[in-house]
């Protein structure tokens, strides 16, 4: 088995990302540092990435959590700061976030330890939408809306089409519903700010058709047969 594929399988990171880490050295066979991605590993071969021994294919683990306020999506954080791995220690597996949501963002955030499906899911080309919930300060015209739905400058990006939909307005807040499918650094809190209407609290409530539903915070549930074959076709 190639050596990308093997990291994978671990639950590493993707084949594009092992790649990478093969490249710059992090990997080493046998104790020697190894950067050919072509290399075939052998049964008797033990395998290192970043000092740390690795194992090859892993029973996959697919969850859907409903991550809290204040958590970093990460598997460590150097300021010690809670992180989304803290809600899956009674996991037998080495998981990792597929994608990111900020640290003041809550809601839906797949788990898993299958780099394959990570690589698809994230990858722009699949345009999977994510929908959120955001309470944003003000009132949203006609105007701010068609700039949302249609696209709107962030600061040197233009965002693409967005579906955006009123919830429910009051005289000095308003709940939104917007799906992107693109995942640029805090883009929602962004495109609000770029019309003048920031956001006030954020989250997530699907991922494609995955939708987060009555999961509370800090929980999880394992996705179902179907939700998985969805992601691995979309």
């Amino acid at each position: 088995m190639r050596i990308n594929k093997y990291i994978a399988q671990s639950g590493i990171a993707s084949r594009r990302k092992a790649d990478d880490l093969i490249i710059n050295g992090n990997v080493k066979i046998n104790g020697a540092v190894m950067k050919e991605p072509g290399y075939d590993v052998k049964e008797t071969d033990k395998v290192e990435v970043n000092g740390r021994q690795v194992q090859g294919e892993q029973k996959p683990v697919y969850l859907l959590l409903n991550k809290p306020l204040g958590v970093i999506t990460s598997a460590e954080d150097d300021r010690d700061r809670l992180t989304v791995l803290e809600f899956v220690k009674d996991v037998d597996a080495r998981l990792f976030p597929v994608g990111r949501l900020d640290y003041n963002t809550t809601g839906a955030l797949i788990m898993t330890n299958d780099g394959e499906l990570t690589y698809r899911v994230t990858h722009p080309k699949h345009e999977l939408d994510k929908t959120y919930r955001a309470l944003v300060k003000g009132v949203l015209s006609k105007e701010k809306l068609a700039k949302l739905r249609n696209g709107v400058d962030i600061g040197g990006f233009v965002t693409s089409k967005a579906k955006v939909q009123i919830i429910k307005a009051s005289k000095g807040s308003t709940l939104v519903e917007i799906s992107i499918h693109e995942g640029k650094n805090r883009q929602v809190r962004k495109m609000f700010a770029a019309v003048g209407n920031p956001v006030q609290s954020l989250e997530r409530i699907s991922i494609g058709k995955i939708r987060l539903g009555h999961l509370k915070e800090g929980h999880y549930r394992k996705l179902s047969r179907e939700e998985v074959e969805y992601l691995k076709n979309c």
